[in-house]
């Protein structure tokens, strides 16, 4: 479908993390994911190899993102894009809540450390 209103959009959580997804092969994307994070305050996230280009913009609040070793604070408006390939691991140490819209291409899948692979649903 063209059009997803909001009270379609699916909600997911891991890592202490709200995944909100509003484009995905199930609302009838055949390219593209895209979906709203939301991480909360003084949360630690979990570091990740993306094996497709994934792509943050923050909306409100600050992140603490980590790329391949370099850490840089996202403020609104900012942007981090994460290649295929690249370790990220998302905090927010801050004392308010942070919402990002999150982008990347149908199929993504996430390396974990102990390399389990997860294939999260939003992303599909």
């Amino acid at each position: 479908m063209p059009f997803v209103p909001a009270a379609a959009a699916t909600v997911h959580e891991i890592h202490g993390a709200r995944f909100t997804s509003y484009a995905s092969t199930a609302s009838g994307s055949t390219e593209l994911c895209a979906w709203r994070l939301e991480v909360p305050a003084g949360s630690e996230g979990v570091a990740h190899t993306v094996d497709r280009e994934e792509i943050l913009l923050l909306l409100d609040g600050s992140l603490l993102i980590a790329l391949d070793g370099e850490e840089r604070t996202l403020l609104p408006g900012d942007t981090a894009i994460a290649p295929a390939g690249g370790t990220l691991r998302v905090d927010n140490p801050g004392r308010q809540p942070a919402r990002a819209w999150v982008t990347t291409s149908v199929g993504l899948t996430a390396t974990l450390p102990d390399g389990s692979v997860i294939n999260p649903p939003w992303a599909r």
